[in-house]
């Protein structure tokens, strides 16, 4: 996941600092998922948030052309991105 994650920053020129204080995750958490710690649930959520794309964007999901934006279980939790 932090992969994607990774892509979504550099396509959007913002750094883990930003996204730390964009999610309110402290940016050693942040250093530590890149590390591969697991991410929470929760903390998906509010980088998916964050990065205005849904949890199968982070997932990686769309990378055969099958999105699942449409299904309510792959939004991101907060918003709705479509």
């Amino acid at each position: 996941m932090w992969n994607e994650i990774e892509k979504i920053l550099k396509k959007k020129k913002m750094s883990i600092y930003k996204l730390a204080k964009l999610t309110g995750i402290p940016d050693t958490s942040l250093h530590n998922y890149k590390n591969g710690s697991q991410l929470s649930f929760v903390n998906a959520c509010k980088i998916a948030d964050a990065l205005g794309v849904s949890l199968d964007d982070l997932r990686g999901g769309n990378e055969d052309g099958n999105s699942f934006r449409q299904s309510r279980a792959s939004r991101s939790c907060g918003s709705d991105h479509d």
